[in-house]
């Protein structure tokens, strides 16, 4: 953004143009499994671990209802981001389509930030599931002094491993995909076949339509992990085909499992029982259908997922605030490099999760992150909206997205106003967004950056990629 000159007598501000190169990535194509592995693996991770208790408090036997209400807004979403991607393939992902679709201005960057301190959020989420289900699992009460000092501990052993062995998280990831999914797998088997009080899920179970709506809301930060296919697209193999599977196919295969997940887990678990053991909830279940051992397996599950989303958002946080700030819309510092790996993103998401874990409570957290998403996911099915023409989107299908996650914000904000319980979490929700917004309009008018998108013409995704190296 340009500056205007100063007047008589004052200095003029400068200003400094920003080139958009996004870091190179793997070179190698990404194909089908491997590409649908990204967004399954960012979907499943400590989110479902940490909030099905409390998605059980809220929604009680409804809450298989309540996973598929979430997934559908998802599926709504990925939609935007299938046809956005398909246009505009860049490492920016969703930084990328929002710059698109409304410039380089202070709504841009208040967004990116926003986006950011979500990602902050998430990791307090996993950091608090690791602990919850760490102290289960070494025999201890859940109590909060020691959950959250396993939280912590993971949440600074991980950022280390994230600096100083980098290629080890990348290593890992499929492993510890493979395993969680494996042993969720497991316990959704062996509880469908299981003995149960199938009764609890009947309707009579059942919380009114508007609860049912925005605890749906407050546990979608379970879904939001679709959009880190968008950062892998300038590698995909045949991206025509390969991305509306990986998109819409991960989101549909997610929503199936969560919702099996949470049938099993209320079928054996009453909602009494449920509340006392909230904190690691799956845990729990399995006790009652596959004894103490299931219950370990259970445990071991949560601590790998956990670990492994911890891992993946370290490892995409510094990449995600260093493209920001070549966008201009976060200080330069951020596109600075140590070892490699831009240590000043990592080192902040680390500082403000340690926070968060530590003072804000799981139902505020869960809260902080969902709306955030929520509201960061709106503006991308309003800029499939607005581009639909050059992205060959349907404009009703985008108008359903954008309905859909403003109308669960509004939702969520109003359930949790309504509750005296809850209602100081509106001034933290809101904190955090005026937060995002003071820092741009701060930085901005300190430092006055102007962003120029280096590839304002790139090519859409047509055709297959080389086997040998890059899209160029």
């Amino acid at each position: 953004m340009h500056s205007p000159p100063g007047g008589p007598g004052q200095p003029r501000r400068t200003t400094r143009r920003v080139i958009i190169h996004a870091p190179p990535g793997p070179g190698r194509p990404l194909r089908l499994w491997s590409t649908l592995s990204i967004g399954i693996g960012g979907m499943i991770g400590g989110g479902i671990f940490a909030v099905t208790g409390l998605a059980i408090e809220l929604t009680r036997g409804a809450v298989p209802i309540a996973f598929a209400v979430a997934g559908v807004v998802a599926l709504l979403t990925a939609y935007s981001y299938l046809k956005l991607t398909l246009r505009y393939p860049s490492r920016g992902g969703t930084v990328e389509f929002i710059n698109r679709a409304y410039g380089s201005g202070v709504f841009t960057g208040t967004l990116s930030i926003l986006l950011c301190l979500s990602y902050v959020v998430l990791l307090a989420v996993y950091a608090y599931a690791f602990g919850a289900y760490g102290a289960g699992l070494i025999g201890a009460v859940p109590g909060p002094i020691l959950r959250d000092a396993l939280g912590s501990g993971v949440l600074v052993a991980l950022a280390a491993v994230n600096f100083f062995s980098p290629h080890l998280v990348v290593r890992s990831e499929n492993l510890f995909n493979v395993l969680k999914l494996t042993l969720l797998a497991a316990f959704v088997l062996a509880g469908l076949i299981a003995p149960a009080h199938w009764g609890r899920l009947a309707p009579a179970g059942f919380v009114g339509p508007w609860p049912l709506f925005s605890g749906a809301m407050i546990i979608f930060l379970n879904y939001e992990g679709f959009e880190l296919i968008a950062n892998a697209a300038p590698d995909v193999e045949h991206p025509r085909r390969t991305l509306p599977i990986a998109y819409l196919g991960g989101v549909s295969i997610v929503l199936v499992a969560y919702v099996l997940i949470a049938l099993v887990t209320v079928a054996h678990l009453d909602f009494a029982a449920a509340a006392r053991h909230s904190d690691n909830v799956l845990a729990a279940a399995a006790a009652r259908f596959l004894g103490a051992p299931g219950a370990v397996l259970i445990a071991l599950a949560a601590l790998l997922a956990t670990s492994s989303a911890i891992n993946a958002t370290f490892y995409g946080s510094g990449r995600l605030t260093y493209l920001i700030a070549r966008y201009g819309e976060l200080p330069a510092e951020f596109e600075h490099n140590i070892r490699n790996q831009p240590v000043e993103g990592l080192a902040a998401f680390l500082i403000l999760a340690l926070l968060i874990l530590n003072l804000v409570p799981l139902n505020a957290i869960a809260t902080m992150g969902s709306a955030g998403f929520l509201l960061v996911f709106a503006a991308v099915n309003l800029a499939c909206l607005r581009l639909a023409g050059e992205v060959g989107a349907s404009r009703i299908l985008a108008l359903a997205g954008v309905i859909a996650c403003a109308g669960a914000f509004v939702a969520l904000v109003a359930q949790i106003a309504a509750n005296p319980a809850t209602r100081g979490q509106v001034g933290v929700l809101a904190g955090m967004i005026a937060l995002s917004w003071f820092i741009e309009v701060v930085y901005r008018g300190v430092t006055a950056r102007e962003v120029h998108m280096g590839h304002r013409t790139a090519p859409a995704l047509t055709e297959p990629l080389p086997r040998g190296g890059r899209r160029p």
